[in-house]
């Protein structure tokens, strides 16, 4: 018979450990995605100067991760910028933090001075997210092809409720990440959409050694009896209503 005193010991060992867990589980992380667009070969090189020499490393000062950047393959006027944030009040503060950084502000000179006529892109959208908490935080993939070879697919999911959104989401962090992990779909990350243009909405981000890569793996879940049994079920019905895809290659100064 255990007595009160190994008791006791043994229920303070178990909340020791489950308090250790808590603490050592990481935070769900804050996305901003920018989206540039723009006009011509000239915005594209302004920006991406002041991407790689002013904005990547003020980030990286301000205790910002790492950084994707990539571009939309055979499409040149569009520039897609991956921000993770540890916190809200990091990703709101931030605008106040380069104000304040001297480094950036002198190396940021041409894209924050450019005249009205002259500027460095025709506008950028923005869209703020939560990391799912079965996700909560990006996971840059490890993958052996070149930037100009390997495919990152951004799909971005549109409900028609926020009831079917969640469910959505529910569905993800229930089995469809579990499939895509035994896949090998090399998951990036998994946000749900808290500002932007479209809402309702969720995001996330797969990565690939290639495009016919890319096409295999979505053969191999479209005929996955996981995904099949997983799908089937009444209570995921109708959970998003559009799904937009961009295929999209690394620059060659992206952190993920």
């Amino acid at each position: 018979m255990l007595t009160k005193k190994l008791i006791g010991m043994l229920a303070c060992g178990l909340l020791a450990v489950a308090i250790t867990a808590f603490t050592l589980a990481p935070k769900r992380e804050f996305y901003q995605l920018k989206t540039y667009h723009l006009k011509d070969k000239n915005q594209r090189e302004r920006l991406e100067t002041y991407l790689r020499q002013a904005y990547l490393p003020a980030l990286h000062r301000a205790g910002v991760g790492k950084v994707g950047v990539f571009s939309q393959v055979d499409v040149d006027s569009l520039v897609f910028v991956l921000i993770p944030f540890k916190s809200l009040d990091q990703f709101s503060g931030m605008s106040e933090t380069l104000t304040k950084d001297k480094q950036y502000v002198a190396a940021a000179q041409e894209y924050t001075n450019t005249d009205f006529d002259k500027p460095v892109y025709s506008r950028f959208e923005s869209v703020l997210m939560q990391a799912f908490a079965t996700m909560p935080t990006v996971r840059p993939p490890k993958i052996q092809a070149g930037p100009s070879e390997r495919i990152y697919e951004l799909r971005d999911y549109e409900a028609a409720t926020e009831k079917l959104s969640e469910n959505k989401i529910h569905q993800f962090n229930n089995g469809e990440l579990d499939i895509f992990e035994r896949l090998g779909f090399n998951t990036v990350f998994c946000g749900q959409v808290i500002a932007g243009k479209k809402m309702p909405d969720i995001m996330y981000m797969t990565a690939f050694e290639s495009k016919a890569e890319r096409d295999a793996h979505w053969k191999s879940f479209g005929s996955d009896p996981g995904w099949k049994a997983l799908n089937a079920k009444p209570e995921y019905a109708h959970n998003f209503m559009r799904a937009d895809i961009y295929l999209l290659h690394p620059t060659t100064y992206s952190e993920i």
